[in-house]
């Protein structure tokens, strides 16, 4: 796989989960989606991407959690930032606790240049 984003030799990197707030989920079982598609990213990216596994581990794993209001919404974004070469991983939900099987929590994004990573979610909220 050919990545498309290009970053400066100093430029930071990150991890971004878009939850969806739409779904309603309690403290802890945010964090476990959360979690979920952080370490999804990661394994991933040291698989497949070592060059950015990398820069972001070694520059403190930053990771920022931003919500959006609708799956469609969720599939917009997983869209775009497809088309800019950027590894995503959805996050489908057992449920076992408090929703229905099947349920779609949340999206990783990267790691990744935060440059590339803010022409897709920079428009979001924090959760």
């Amino acid at each position: 796989m050919s990545f498309r984003f290009t970053a400066s030799p100093k430029e930071e990197y990150k991890l971004v989960v878009l939850v969806r707030n739409d779904v309603k989920m309690g403290k802890g079982k945010i964090a476990a989606q959360v979690a979920h598609a952080a370490v999804d990213c990661a394994l991933y990216s040291e698989k497949k991407d070592k060059k950015s596994f990398d820069a972001w581990y070694s520059s403190g794993q930053a990771k920022v959690v931003l919500k959006v209001d609708s799956m469609e919404q969720l599939s917009e974004y997983m869209t775009l930032a497809r088309s800019q070469g950027l590894h995503t991983s959805v996050i489908v939900d057992a449920g076992r606790t408090q929703i229905e099987p099947g349920t779609v929590t949340c999206m990783g994004i990267g790691p990744a240049p935060v440059s590339a990573l803010d022409k897709v979610t920079g428009d979001l909220k924090m959760l």
